[in-house]
């Protein structure tokens, strides 16, 4: 489930600094008490343009592949910083940021404080990073870049043949992941990650860290300020994942929310018919949506959109409003006029080397997590209870995570949650979030008994601070220049109410525009449509 990302930095992320040989010296910087002391980081120049003309720094921290192994191999954490523009009186330290994903590329992420209202993200150095096994870090993950091409089976597992067909597809991808990880895969849990963000903490010589975290990197979040609840600042936590759920069950609560969110964006085209022409109701609306899917399994648009890619360009509306337009345009264009160029363009075929990375490294992380079920009856069963009442995503996402019953790494135990001893920390999400819904943060606000939740009420988007809703981001604001947050209400509800990311509108050309340079930039679509944290 991909986050904030400005449209200046859209461009290459990679590293113009070597990611050559790690030096002797830096690979024998064990502790004999079995701790870690990494070397500084050598900064250098950001490959990325955006980064580039905001002054950015960018490097890597050296850290163990194995922490109970500190003097053994080494492997490389991509990191970027932008420094504090404060004077040094004002500086309040570090803000290391997480996208989401698992696996998602958080090293232009760094970006983020010049989002931040009345210049409280100027008392920070922004970090961004790529956790272990992602983007620029060394060594990067791809099992099958062809994994998502056009042509796949079709989702829902009509007969036996298509059930058939997934499982094998999803055993074979799993078996491509166990060749290509080697022995980085019993490696890339939460809790490694956790380790790296500690060390970068070292690494800067920082006592805290302050921390900012979307969808799974909420999780993220969670772990460290359990693990280290001295060591942490301050913490934002947008879209927020519910810890007892992980990371089976997380997936089915999702399938349900989806649907309903799905239902909402019907309703916001039927708004528009005089724009899109494909039903004044919502139920029209979804009806055409559902009858045109059926046709592509027979005939595919362009010969390459097909039910499954279908599928997947839509998923983006439920995660958030921001590419609405350019979803109802593609739906419009094929239904009413069969010009696939529109879908082609929100569904442009993967295959480049190294483009499942951010799908291998989101398996690598929750299949290594925790256990899943290894029993196929027990998805069967789930899966059709499910969908025969919210069908939209339901089986789409079952096949997404299927990897994960052939997983050929030991599977971990998740770290119990418990924020006692963690400071303040402020919580957001919107009341109809589908990725991380709200459950999640009723129940880390209860959890972390010194947090504050920040509800944007009736909202479908995910993660989605920082994107221009006065409310929510001058609360932000405000926390992260003084701290200060507003009381805790009582009872088992949000502490503070805000309005969501509002809806676009598609007849207003301002509008338009402003979605087009801000927000679609800033929402990172997973190319696939699958149920990443992100």
């Amino acid at each position: 489930m991909r986050k904030i990302l400005a449209a200046t930095v859209a461009a290459s992320v990679g590293l113009l600094i070597g990611a050559g040989t790690i030096p002797a010296a830096a690979a024998a910087h064990g502790n004999h008490d079995g701790g870690y002391t990494p070397p500084p980081i050598d900064w250098g120049t950001c490959a990325s343009p955006g980064l580039q003309a905001r002054g950015a720094q960018c490097g890597f921290l050296v850290v163990p592949l194995d922490y109970a192994k500190p003097g053994g191999t080494k492997i490389k954490v991509a990191v970027s910083r932008i420094k504090h523009k404060s004077s040094e009186a004002d500086y309040q330290g570090i803000m290391v940021t997480n996208p989401g994903g698992p696996g998602g590329s958080g090293l232009t992420l760094s970006v983020l404080g010049e989002y931040v209202p009345n210049g409280a993200g100027d008392y920070f150095d922004w970090i961004g990073f790529d956790p272990r096994g992602v983007g620029s870090s060394v060594p990067s993950l791809s099992c099958d870049p062809d994994y998502f091409g056009y042509n796949r089976p079709y989702y829902v597992p009509v007969n036996r043949q298509l059930e058939n067909t997934w499982r094998a597809k999803a055993k074979a991808y799993a078996k491509a992941c166990d060749r290509a990880g080697g022995a980085l895969l019993d490696h890339v849990k939460t809790t490694d990650t956790v380790a790296d963000v500690d060390s970068l903490r070292k690494a800067l010589g920082q006592k805290q860290i302050n921390y900012y975290g979307f969808s799974y990197g909420t999780y993220l979040g969670q772990v460290y300020a359990t693990l280290h609840p001295d060591k942490v600042r301050k913490a934002v936590f947008d879209g927020v994942v519910n810890p007892d759920r992980v990371w089976y069950d997380a997936n089915l609560d999702q399938d349900i929310q989806f649907d309903k969110n799905m239902d909402v964006y019907f309703g916001w085209v039927a708004k528009y018919d005089s724009v899109y022409h494909l039903g004044t109701t919502a139920k029209s609306v979804k009806a055409k949506y559902y009858a045109t899917l059926q046709q592509l399994r027979k005939s595919p648009a362009a010969g390459k959109i097909g039910p499954d890619e279908w599928n997947d360009i839509f998923v983006s509306a439920g995660y958030y409003v921001f590419g609405w337009e350019e979803v109802a345009g593609a739906f419009s264009a094929w239904v009413n006029d069969k010009n696939a160029d529109a879908l082609l363009g929100l569904y442009a075929e993967p295959g480049a080397a190294g483009s499942d990375n951010g799908y291998a490294m989101y398996l690598a992380t929750q299949c290594s997590d925790v256990k899943w079920p290894t029993n196929w009856s027990k998805w069967q069963r789930d899966n059709w209870k499910i969908y025969a009442k919210y069908p939209f995503i339901t089986w789409n996402n079952a096949w997404y995570n299927a990897p994960c019953i052939d997983w050929g790494t030991k599977p971990g135990k998740p770290v119990h949650i418990n924020g006692k001893k963690a400071p303040s920390i402020l919580l957001i999400s919107e009341t109809e979030d589908a990725a991380t819904p709200y459950d999640g943060a009723l129940r880390v606000r209860q959890l972390f008994p010194k947090s504050v939740l920040l509800e944007g009420v009736g909202g479908t988007t995910h993660a989605g601070s920082l994107n221009g809703v006065a409310c929510t981001d001058n609360l932000i604001a405000d926390y992260l220049a003084t701290g200060a947050l507003p009381a805790r209400k009582h009872g088992n509800r949000s502490d503070v109410q805000c309005d969501p990311v509002p809806q676009p509108d598609p007849t207003a050309a301002t509008l338009k525009a402003a979605a087009g340079a801000d927000g679609a930039s800033r929402a990172l679509v997973r190319p696939s449509g699958a149920l990443t944290l992100r």
